[in-house]
């Protein structure tokens, strides 16, 4: 069972409103598809988005890096050998932790299919069903009061705050959408790297007096500012999470020897791919430290196998952010995990369950 063809597409999915956060704004899903082939003609499937302002991936470095030298580092290697294909992808190029998560999705479904068994079944068993809250973008106060409003009357008991470019204005937004929305929905705040160490530490002290609370805040100042991270997570009574902090397997290592954050955000895209995002997770379980398991703003394809990995580890990865599908106006993918609202519910049938992805462009 050798790894036989390579065939390489866009995908573009119009989101149902813009999103905007501190660091950009999107109208729309924009993904490379890699399509993988055995010999026995069985396919596999990943994707990945282009985030510059995140991972450095742009779309033609995601195709130049899988065509040009992912791919030859693995070609007419047999399923079987996942561990060393993972090391192959590792070991293909430095850096480009898209391409080589979309290359990497693309061999966990087919190991998967191989085995006969849903992914998440083949890394150990799990949940079938999880549930993710929905993100509120950074907007005027009223936009963001609507937006949530309609996310709970979804069924959403769980809200991402995107804030980061104001901090005054961010103070007003977060108040005037708990009181909207009450005090059984839990809020967690995003900011994006757009705030200092002083900006948070004051931010979420002045919430706090205002009666305000948060399950958790996400990356509050920027990805290299760990001494910052340290001291918002010493400081800040609710807990801090490391996101843009926390790419590689080493980097979340450090933060959870240093005890630099309270949770680690794992995201695919981030790690590289499924091997490395166990990693992580195991890694976590060790240190006792929980994770979240997040996503890009990309396809249901990333967001199906970041589901998988999520239920796995369901003891680890006890915080679900997997809702870009949801934010999309359709959903191109035939068979596979289902996303409905905030219920993410796992295909039963081998890998991920993929049969069809309509309006892709092949290259």
């Amino acid at each position: 069972m050798k790894l036989k063809n390579l065939r390489l597409g866009q995908l573009k999915v119009p989101l149902v409103t813009p999103f905007k956060t501190a660091l950009r704004s999107v109208d729309h899903v924009h993904d490379v598809i890699v399509e993988i082939e055995l010999d026995n003609g069985m396919v596999g499937y990943g994707s990945a988005p282009a985030t510059a302002v995140i991972t450095g991936d742009t779309h033609g470095s995601i195709l130049c890096a899988v065509k040009d030298f992912i791919w030859p580092a693995i070609a007419n290697m047999d399923i079987w050998q996942l561990n060393s294909i993972c090391e192959r992808i590792a070991r293909s190029m430095v850096h480009n932790s898209s391409a080589k998560a979309a290359v990497e999705m693309a061999i966990y479904d087919l190991w998967a299919q191989a085995l006969g068994v849903p992914l998440y079944q083949a890394l150990g068993g799990g949940l079938s069903q999880l549930k993710t809250d929905i993100t509120i973008s950074v907007n005027e106060p009223a936009v963001m009061v609507a937006d949530a409003q309609k996310a709970v009357a979804q069924g959403y008991d769980t809200l991402k705050l995107k804030v980061g470019k104001d901090l005054q204005q961010d103070i007003e937004r977060i108040r005037a959408i708990a009181a909207a929305v009450g005090d059984d929905i839990q809020l967690r705040l995003d900011a994006n790297q757009g705030w200092t160490a002083k900006q948070c530490i004051s931010a979420l002290n002045a919430m706090e007096n205002a009666g305000l609370t948060f399950e958790l805040v996400e990356q509050p100042v920027a990805s290299d500012d760990l001494v910052g991270l340290k001291a918002c997570t010493e400081q800040s009574t609710a807990a801090i999470m490391a996101d843009e902090s926390a790419f590689s397997v080493s980097q979340s290592l450090a933060l959870m020897a240093n005890n630099g954050c309270d949770i680690i955000n794992i995201k695919l895209m981030k790690s590289a791919g499924i091997f490395n995002a166990l990693t992580i997770a195991d890694s976590a379980g060790a240190y006792r430290m929980p994770c979240m398991m997040g996503c890009m703003l990309e396809s249901s394809i990333g967001v199906a196998a970041a589901a998988h990995v999520a239920s796995a580890r369901h003891k680890i990865i006890g915080k679900i952010d997997l809702d870009a599908a949801a934010l999309c106006q359709y959903d191109p993918v035939e068979g596979g995990v289902q996303f409905n609202h905030s219920d993410i519910i796992l295909n039963q049938t081998p890998g991920l369950g993929i049969r069809k992805i309509e309006t892709i462009t092949y290259l």
